[in-house]
């Protein structure tokens, strides 16, 4: 990391997390964010028609904490499709207004998922550091640890040249410099990185910086169903099917086993129903054959780097 005092620079992010029936997790989440060295201008909580206490929890968060503002959805199903961009999208669009109303200064707009648990204090100060240390950097995350009991957690096995979704911090200029600045679609957070790519933004994951979860990432709706979505998105994006392939039996070596052929069959259902994928064409094409280049790539690089 960047040895930069940063003092006397720019510390302030907005702070976006959609919520449903979190009440478990929420008040944890909310700790931890508060508990941070640096703490949000703004942050945006959206409860998404829960039928726990999970209002109450944000609500109650909200009196003790000003920063905190809280949208309430209507009672809907869980759903981690394109329906959860549609709510980031109104906590965005909500946050942008706010600012506006109470003039209130932001340079980041961070993203984080309900579940997570921000134990190192100063987990935003780091991304902020990072940032501030290169202006070509348009998005950063840290890295996931999957909480598996009370006292134990372990690292979630994902790529790790590539940001995690559900605590990724942006630079307000790069949402300058998008016109869908949040894209109603599957995986949206995917497409997000892409676009910054697509612009020339620089997009890095700092695995020294962590983050705990609660539970397995899309396990929400359960780990079957969760894998089934994953299989969808990736068609809807358009991944090149030898990487499906490929992830479908990384998957089945995996446990439970099973995940392995739900997430393929997810895919391919899509696939055999020429379901609707993305529009952009671009977008298309870099998860086809960008996104094919750069997966080979790491995964040789990863080989050789044992020999």
């Amino acid at each position: 990391m960047n040895n930069i005092n940063i003092e006397n620079k720019t510390r302030n992010y907005i702070l976006i997390t959609p919520a449903k029936n979190e009440e478990k997790n929420i008040g944890l989440c909310i700790q931890s964010v508060v508990s941070q060295t640096i703490t949000p201008n703004l942050w945006i909580i959206i409860d998404d028609g829960s039928i726990d206490n999970t209002f109450e929890v944000i609500q109650d968060a909200k009196n003790k904490h000003h920063c905190i503002e809280c949208i309430q959805l209507n009672d809907t199903i869980r759903d981690l499709t394109v329906h959860i961009s549609e709510v980031i999208k109104k906590g965005f669009d909500f946050a942008i207004d706010h600012s506006k109303k109470h003039n209130l200064k932001y340079d980041y707009i961070a993203f984080l998922d309900a579940d997570m648990i921000v134990h190192d204090t100063q987990f935003f100060k780091k991304l902020i550091i990072n940032f501030e240390g290169d202006n070509h950097l348009g998005i950063a995350s840290g890295k996931i640890q999957i909480l598996e009991n009370s006292n134990n957690s372990c690292l979630e096995k994902r790529r790790t040249d590539t940001v995690s979704g559900g605590e990724m911090m942006c630079r307000r200029e790069f949402f300058n410099d998008i016109d869908d600045v949040i894209p109603i679609s599957f995986s949206w957070e995917s497409v997000l990185r892409v676009q910054a790519i697509l612009k020339g933004w620089k997009v890095k994951r700092f695995n020294d910086i962590q983050v705990i979860q609660t539970r397995q990432t899309s396990s929400a709706e359960g780990i079957k169903r969760g894998y089934f979505i994953r299989g969808t998105s990736d068609y809807y994006l358009n991944y090149n099917p030898l990487i499906v392939i490929a992830k479908g039996i990384r998957y089945c070596l995996e446990r439970p086993h099973y995940i392995g052929i739900v997430y393929l069959d997810g895919y391919f259902s899509s696939l055999i129903q020429r379901k609707e994928q993305i529009k952009d064409k671009s977008i298309r094409r870099y998860f086809y054959l960008t996104k094919f280049r750069e997966i080979f790539e790491y995964n040789f690089n990863i080989s050789n780097k044992g020999k």
